[in-house]
């Protein structure tokens, strides 16, 4: 059954429907993997599987060996699954009417007690009937220990010995316990779909002078549509007519609305304020930002954190060994320790196989980071894995690129100065004419200041030189504009003396023709961000830029950076982080580096974590990035630290809570302390209390 041509298939998103346990859905990851599917992800907080779309049947089979009850459906069809009957809380509330009765009829009936019986027997079947059916299913495919297993054995081991009582309540507790945790689960999926409730329902599609409402998925590139007071912008595009105040807080964070008028980008899932908009729509609904970042923020669970990895290993071993031990304290004992019965001692072990039971531990870790993931993205942070999550919260250095991360990279044109020969309109004509297809935040700046030179049809051939500058061809004539280092490369004198600014130097057919000044503004919370990040316990944070000298190193005073690079090329910049990297404090120290996720793709590649600002407004940074702050604000990079080592922590008490109150009941019950019904209720209790304890990395 092996699948060995999928791998280079996108994966796609399935939903495995009547997936309950926690346990369960490791083992079927397992078996995906031992059975070819490399790359399948399952998460168990969202209940859904990535896959390959081919074999399908193969990845079926598979999942129903593990577990008949779990099927895998198309995405689309969730909503109709999840409208089914609640059978399992039909079937608790008759198993707890049977299990009451049985207890008023076993003190009642004193002549004899087998109705109580027939009530507790019946209690036991109809809650306890689908685990022993999976326990058995199990066994026959050779994989004898889990909780199924646990629990058939301590539940009809109890009905062997007469503890009919204990027995019942052993398989009720146990589902009340597992509906819980699906109710806990559930609340968290549902919760996390609300704070990112951003799909639109509909567009209002302008054609022909009449407003006709679609589905947004229905609307092609390059159409109008209206956006009316009050309505969530269904796609991403540009404003044509009217102005008004977007609430972007969904995909932001952020509560300030932000003004949009004719010329502004608008994305998917903003709400229009009080004006009227027309939008010229720039891609379809597949490729919206909304979309993605849905997409994004529902799989992130599906990179497992080392932590989680650890747990399900763990959990491996830990049930044959509880099985084993509780054996040893049903056996040893009575045969070696004289006048010793074995009723006691069984009922001894019992316990411990209840009370043992790695639910609370297996679900409380993928939980905790699905609620902290939900909980980054709240405030306008994605972080599109658990084991980001690690990476983040063990953070020793933090390297920032400096333009549009932490300035503001809108640049304007300050001065230009022209040579002997040239006019400063020669120069300025002669640097747009350059930099007339490029997409750099300069670039920009000079085609604002000459915008009145630029005609397409002059401009012959054009090279970007990455890092450097411009080659065109305009007009017959050789157009080079980029920084000094671009001209010095093929022996032009750069004679102009550049101040603390950026420029642009321009020269034409071999000669020197002048330089152009640009200036680029601090972000605000830029010199706050530096500073959040050293008192978190950030050992250096540094700037690495393709800028000048004297540039790099003003933006490094002002906002009080430890060490900067300053003129770097993008391999350059690559080789100073792993510079920085070999300086790190420890084995366990991690690096970030933080940039706009296009011009730094291969520094950001190169480092632990890359995460990209302004993403918002950059499909590349999305998809290149660990991390995407969805906002310029890179004061969340202390946000973004704080929630990873408090989820981090959240996840520590889960997996110090279950198994220190585990051992302690294990102790109780190894003694005779402990009776079958506090197991019971101490490992519902423990497997609730973790579900709860882990939603709080929501609301950090």
């Amino acid at each position: 059954m092996a699948v060995t041509d999928t791998a280079k298939l996108k994966q796609v998103k399935f939903n495995l429907e009547g997936l309950d346990c926690a346990a369960c859905a490791a083992k079927i990851e397992y078996a995906l993997h031992k059975q070819g599917f490399d790359d399948a992800a399952v998460n168990f907080a969202a209940k859904s599987v990535l896959l390959n779309p081919l074999n399908l049947g193969a990845a079926q089979a598979v999942i129903r060996e593990v577990d008949p009850q779990v099927t895998l459906i198309r995405e689309e069809n969730q909503y109709k699954a999840e409208q089914k009957i609640d059978w399992q809380l039909i079937l608790i509330g008759a198993a707890a009417f049977l299990f009451i009765a049985g207890l008023i009829l076993s003190r009642a009936a004193k002549p004899s007690p087998l109705p109580g019986s027939l009530a507790f027997m019946a209690a036991f079947l109809l809650v306890g009937a689908k685990v022993i059916r999976r326990a058995l299913h199990n066994i026959s495919r050779g994989q004898v220990f889990d909780e199924n297993f646990l629990m058939t054995v301590a539940g009809v081991g109890a009905m062997i010995i007469g503890q009919q009582p204990e027995a019942a309540s052993v398989m009720l507790f146990y589902a009340v316990g597992e509906y819980l945790e699906n109710l806990a689960v559930h609340r968290s999926r549902r919760t996390i779909k609300s704070l990112l409730a951003v799909r639109p329902d509909y567009a209002n599609l302008s054609l022909a002078g009449e407003i006709r409402r679609v589905q947004p998925e229905e609307v092609p590139v390059g159409s109008l549509i209206v956006i009316r007071p009050g309505e969530k912008v269904p796609l991403d595009g540009v404003v044509l007519e009217g102005s008004s105040f977007l609430d972007t807080s969904v995909l932001t964070g952020e509560s300030v609305p932000r003004k949009a008028e004719p010329g502004d980008v608008v994305l998917a899932g903003m709400v229009n304020g009080g004006g009227l908009l027309t939008i010229k729509v720039s891609k379809s609904f597949a490729d919206s930002s909304v979309a993605k970042i849905l997409d994004l923020v529902e799989n992130a669970a599906a990179r497992k954190a080392p932590t989680e990895q650890f747990i399900t290993r763990f959990a491996r071993y830990y049930t044959p060994a509880v099985v084993l031990t509780a054996l040893g304290i049903a056996l040893i004992p009575p045969l070696i320790m004289p006048g010793a019965a074995f009723k006691p001692w069984i009922y001894r072990a019992l316990i411990l196989l209840v009370i043992s039971c790695p639910c609370a531990l297996v679900i409380s870790v993928p939980l905790g980071y699905f609620a902290g993931i939900g909980g980054a993205s709240r405030r306008g942070i994605l972080v599109k894995g658990a084991n980001f999550f690690e990476v983040l919260a063990d953070l020793d250095t933090v390297v920032l690129d400096k333009t549009g991360t932490l300035t503001r990279g809108v640049f304007e044109v300050s001065k230009v100065e022209s040579v002997k020969g040239f006019s400063t309109e020669d120069v300025l004509k002669l640097a747009a004419l350059a930099e007339m297809h490029s997409s750099h935040p300069i670039a920009k700046a000079v085609l604002a200041a000459g915008a009145e030179y630029i005609k397409a049809e002059r401009v012959q051939e054009y090279l970007e030189i990455p890092g450097q500058g411009v080659k065109a061809v305009a007009e017959g004539k050789t157009i080079l504009a980029g920084s000094k280092g671009l001209l010095q490369g093929v022996h032009i004198p750069a004679e102009i003396t550049a101040g603390q600014e950026t420029g642009v130097y321009v020269a034409v057919d071999g000669a020197l023709a002048g330089y152009i000044a640009v200036t680029d503004r601090l972000k605000p919370d830029a010199a706050e961000a530096v500073q959040r990040l050293k008192s978190l316990g950030i050992n250096q944070v540094a700037i690495l830029s393709g800028d000048s000298e004297a540039v790099t190193a003003r933006v490094a005073r002002e906002v009080g950076v430890d060490s900067y690079y300053s003129g770097l090329l993008p391999e350059g910049k690559v080789a100073a982080l792993e510079e920085l990297q070999a300086r790190a404090g420890g084995a366990k120290a991690r690096l970030a580096f933080v940039g706009d996720g296009i011009n730094d793709a291969p520094v950001i590649s190169r480092a632990d974590v890359g995460i990209a600002m302004g993403g918002l407004g950059s499909d590349a940074a999305i998809e290149a990035a660990d991390v995407v702050i969805m906002d310029d604000l890179v004061s969340k990079l202390g946000t973004a630290v704080e929630l990873a080592r408090s989820t981090r922590r959240i996840v520590q008490q889960n997996i110090v809570f279950a198994l220190g109150i585990k051992a302690v009941f294990i102790g109780f019950g190894a003694f005779g302390l402990a009776t079958m019904w506090e197991a019971v209720f101490a490992d519902v209790g423990v497997t609730v209390l973790a579900v709860l304890n882990s939603a709080r990395a929501m609301r950090l």
